[in-house]
């Protein structure tokens, strides 16, 4: 039985009429019989998320004060909702179980997690399905990973089983101390819990429903109405998300990648937009015709730069260097070289205070000729999986850069080819993102 899981992420329920277009997305294909909710989000921007509520509900607990009024407007919310619907709403009594948690001092954990809880419930009574609690099934281990008795729990549970599930999102239990002992995701946490869905019922596609029709070439803060991507891997995911693009973070891909599940990013409010599909193998026509998959970026970098004759000749003098940062506990991001120099990049919020100790440190260890400190860089990585075998690229990314007048300060390219990274003045950031984007698409 072929299935495909679908996960909804908070602006895609906000609402009653959110939730209607919910429905009609999941009967438009008799194959989407896994249903994973986030919390009802904002449905407005000077609007609440419900999530918010909740922790602003565990703060107030903790503090011994009355938490009725974010209370009330989460009940409200929610009663919204179902009275829209016509749904006999089961929601009202999960809140009263908060409430008296919240007074008996639950966990943090356990009160953010009662958006997906009650959105599920309710999302089950309006679709007709059986609600699945992960505080019973999903378990999360010490390092925030899911446990693999996770997917026999849930493998049990779907079996050829023809029915509709709805699953919150976000949470499970803690896997040290069993089921019930309520314990979120660190981050991503609803596209976590829809993976987890689509690997366990072995899906044919994982679908992440949202407010955008996929996956965009560029940051639009910085490109007006940038191309959305229409096949990536999960490779150039992995990559643009690292540089800082808003996609999906790796721990929401891991667990359908390793089974090789593709996922599709679609539109809750425009169905219809064919979206971006993340996939472990891109197509030959997709090889073929494209030359970049987009391009990421973000700023607040340093730069320590050594200088020593004869430095390649010197054995230990990256170990010395690299050894200096991790002393202070900074990590790096990438470390260029030459003949006579070497260089070290990270994030200037990790220098901070430490620099002047950092410099003096690296000046006793290897003796340079010259050290020097820059900050305000930016980095920016342009990604493809087919740039390796492409004449040109490279080329044409330094020739746009060079007519819009940016200087280039660091160049890198990892040993998999599958980006270029260029660092550059953070006044001249936006300048060079759009100069790239225009020569690949203008």
């Amino acid at each position: 039985m072929e299935r495909i899981v679908v996960k909804f992420g908070g602006s895609s329920l906000a609402d009653a009429g959110q939730f209607r277009k919910v429905r009609a997305i999941i009967e438009a294909d008799a194959r989407r019989k896994i249903v994973v909710v986030s919390a009802p989000g904002k449905r407005r921007p000077d609007d609440q998320k419900i999530t918010d509520l909740l922790y602003r509900c565990h703060t107030l607990a903790a503090s011994g004060d009355d938490f009725t009024a974010p209370l009330t407007v989460i009940r409200e919310r929610f009663q919204e909702i179902a009275t829209a619907l016509a749904i006999n709403s089961p929601v009202a009594a999960a809140l009263d179980e908060l409430a008296a948690n919240l007074s008996a001092g639950c966990s943090a954990d356990f009160a953010a997690s009662r958006g997906e809880y009650c959105c599920a419930l309710l999302m089950a009574a309006y679709l007709g399905g059986e609600m699945i609690d992960p505080g019973q099934c999903v378990a999360i281990g010490g390092d925030g990973g899911v446990l693999p008795q996770t997917y026999q729990s849930l493998d049990n549970r779907f079996a050829d089983n023809p029915r509709l599930f709805v699953m919150a999102g976000f949470y499970g239990y803690d896997g040290a101390k069993g089921p019930g002992a309520v314990k979120t995701f660190s981050r991503g946490g609803s596209d976590i819990s829809g993976a987890i869905a689509a690997r366990a019922a072995q899906a044919a596609l994982y679908e992440n429903w949202t407010d955008t029709s996929g996956i965009l070439m560029a940051d639009p803060r910085l490109v007006y109405d940038p191309k959305v991507i229409p096949e990536i891997s999960f490779k150039e995911v992995r990559e643009m998300a690292y540089m800082g693009a808003s996609v999906f973070h790796d721990e929401a891909i891991l667990p359908v990648r390793e089974a090789g599940i593709p996922i599709r990013i679609k539109n809750t409010n425009r169905p219809q937009d064919p979206g971006t599909v993340i996939t472990p193998k891109l197509s030959a026509a997709t090889l073929a015709r494209t030359e970049i998959a987009g391009i990421a970026g973000k700023q607040g970098f340093s730069m320590i730069s050594v200088a020593k004759t004869m430095l390649h000749h010197q054995a230990g003098i990256a170990h010395k260097l690299l050894g200096a940062l991790l002393r202070h506990g900074i990590s790096f991001e990438h470390c260029p070289s030459s003949i006579d120099s070497i260089s070290v990049i990270m994030e200037t919020s990790q220098l901070a205070d430490k620099e002047e100790t950092v410099v003096a440190d690296i000046h006793h260890d290897i003796e340079p000729d010259v050290l020097v400190v820059e900050h305000d860089l930016a980095l920016l990585a342009v990604v493809g999986e087919g740039m390796s075998s492409t004449v040109g690229i490279a080329g044409k990314v330094f020739g746009a850069l060079a007519r819009e007048g940016v200087n280039v300060r660091i160049i890198n390219q990892g040993a998999s080819e599958i980006n270029i990274i260029i660092g550059v003045a953070a006044d001249d950031y936006e300048k060079a993102v759009l100069a790239i984007y225009m020569a690949f698409t203008g």
